[in-house]
């Protein structure tokens, strides 16, 4: 099915990419780029749409669409329990993890939060120090005090701006969405046996965003849907289609056909792809601290992916 799906999106009979595989690097060439660039049409978005709306009318449409599409494939709705890991990870993958990023770069540049994004993978290690099931080796660890000590070599020509409120809430909000998105990860590890994953991920996007809209319009912010700005909308739609749709249909079809490692290269493209178009875009500033700091945190997350994958193989 989703080979179907990329044959279709890069084009089987005239694709210069042969097999497999070549479409499976092609693949993840769109994810590192579009992935890094939703980060600059949700600043964008934020501009115009409050950022809970915007996310749940994203999510709404991305869902409503991945349901149709699998439903028109003759798959089944969940029964009874398995309908709670779907909401669970609804939870912790969209609401929060998604609402509170899209939120948090209302406040802060488009490349810190993605940055912010990045470090994933060190919340996991630092999540499995409190678990008895699995210990960090030595790799990780000298990963995880690398990553923390390149987000501070970054938040350091930012002391004064953490005397501003709305600095400091972005940062929160940002922070917290990309713990909430480690807690998803490893219980999404846990429970994908009990689903689709690839359905699964439509009714998650479709409750999150239902959700997400319900708490804008609630709490006042909410703008009317017709006085939205053609801007606003174009965001929601790039988002949509590239954040929701075709990068994620591209990178389950690159975890399919590429070793794990290769396919998670995406984590350190995409931040230098906001970053880069941040300042490009919106002159968002590009200091020696963020290209330093930058790099020093994206080289702790590799070296905790690469201990993790060498675990893995062995």
């Amino acid at each position: 099915m989703i080979d179907k799906t990329i044959n279709t999106i890069v084009g089987h009979k005239y694709s210069p990419f042969k097999g497999a595989g070549g479409k499976a690097y092609l693949a993840l060439s769109a994810v590192c780029f579009f992935w890094g660039t939703t980060w600059i049409a949700s600043k964008q978005g934020v501009k115009y749409v409050p950022p809970l709306q915007m996310a749940g009318i994203r999510q709404s449409i991305g869902g409503i669409i991945y349901i149709l599409f699998f439903l028109k494939q003759g798959t089944g709705l969940p029964k009874g329990k398995n309908w709670w890991p779907i909401i669970i990870m609804s939870f912790l993958n969209f609401m929060l993890s998604n609402g509170l990023s899209t939120w948090g770069v209302k406040y802060i540049s488009a490349g810190l939060g993605a940055i912010i994004g990045a470090i994933v993978p060190l919340w996991i290690v630092v999540i499995g120090l409190f678990s008895k099931k699995e210990k960090a080796g030595i790799k990780s660890i000298i990963g995880l005090l690398l990553g923390f000590s390149g987000i501070c070599v970054i938040f350091y020509e930012h002391l004064l701006d953490f005397l501003n409120p709305d600095f400091r809430f972005g940062i929160l909000l940002s922070l917290t969405a990309s713990l909430t998105w480690a807690f998803g990860t490893i219980y999404t590890k846990h429970q994908a046996k009990n689903f689709n994953p690839y359905f699964g991920i439509g009714l998650q996007m479709l409750i999150s965003g239902i959700v997400m809209y319900s708490i804008s319009a609630s709490t006042g912010m909410y703008v009317p849907v017709a006085t939205i700005a053609w801007q606003g909308w174009a965001a929601i739609a790039y988002l949509v289609l590239f954040g929701s749709l075709l990068s994620f249909v591209a990178y389950l079809y690159a975890l399919q056909h590429l070793p794990t490692s290769q396919a998670s290269i995406y984590a350190y493209i995409n931040p230098v792809v906001a970053v880069l178009l941040g300042a490009l875009i919106f002159s968002e500033k590009l200091t020696s601290f963020i290209i330093i700091g930058g790099a020093i945190t994206l080289y702790g997350v590799y070296l905790v992916n690469n201990s993790y994958s060498k675990k893995k193989e062995v």
